[in-house]
Order: C-alpha cells, then sequence, then structure tokens
C-alpha cells in the first residue's frame, strides 16, 4: 500500500501561482510514476501531469503544458506540482496519484493508489 497526503492548496487570483506538494509513505517511493489529476464536481476526473520514476520524463495537458511543471524529491518521498498563470478554469480538486508501474503514465486506470485531494481555487 501507498499512502498518499496532498497539501497546498487555496484560494488565488488569476493569474498567480502555487505549488502542491505531495508526501508518499509505505513503499519505497522511487518504484512509482507519479500523476497529478484533477477534478470538478459533474465532470470526470481529467489528467494534468505525470513524471517517471527518476525524474526525467514527464508529460502534461495542452491545457496546463507551459504553465505547470511537475516534479519529484525521492530523497524526500515528494511530488510537486508548481502552478503558474493559475486561469479560473484551473478550479478543480487536485489529486496526486501513484502508478501501477516505475514509469509516467497519462491514463487514469493506470494508477493504483490515490491521495485525498486538495481544492484550489481560482478567482477572476
Amino acid at each position: 500500500q501507498v499512502q498518499l497526503v496532498e497539501s497546498g492548496g487555496g484560494l488565488v487570483q488569476a493569474g498567480g501561482s502555487l505549488r502542491l506538494s505531495c508526501e508518499a509513505s509505505g513503499r519505497t517511493f522511487s518504484n512509482y510514476g507519479m500523476g497529478w489529476f484533477r477534478q470538478v464536481p459533474g465532470k470526470e476526473r481529467e489528467f494534468v501531469a505525470t513524471i517517471g520514476w527518476n525524474g526525467v520524463n514527464s508529460y502534461y495537458a495542452d491545457s496546463v503544458k507551459g504553465r505547470f511543471a511537475i516534479s519529484r524529491d525521492n530523497s524526500e518521498n515528494l511530488v510537486y506540482l508548481r502552478m503558474n498563470i493559475l486561469k479560473p478554469e484551473d478550479t478543480a480538486v487536485y489529486y496526486c496519484a501513484a502508478a501501477r508501474s516505475r514509469f509516467a503514465s497519462t491514463v487514469t486506470r493506470e494508477y493504483d493508489y490515490w491521495g485525498q485531494g486538495t481544492q484550489v481555487t481560482v478567482s477572476s
């Protein structure tokens, strides 16, 4: 089992920045590709960003490319999502997830472990 706890969400004005953190525990963190997803009420959870086990490969949803950056610190069991130039449409609950393999994945069903989520609200 892998336990994931997100933090860093909050209320920010459009154009502002936030950094989300996700702390993992339970198993060897570097065995897992990690991802960030988001969800708004009434919609399916959507992929935001993913990073492979060694931090070399990362991929982003088109809607956040160039504004968001995912990173990880395997020594601290942490994965981050730096969000810049935030827009009202970025408002959602953001979830951290650990993939079934060590590799980055954009596919929701390839993630076995999920955090409880952290709310991000961007005001216009």
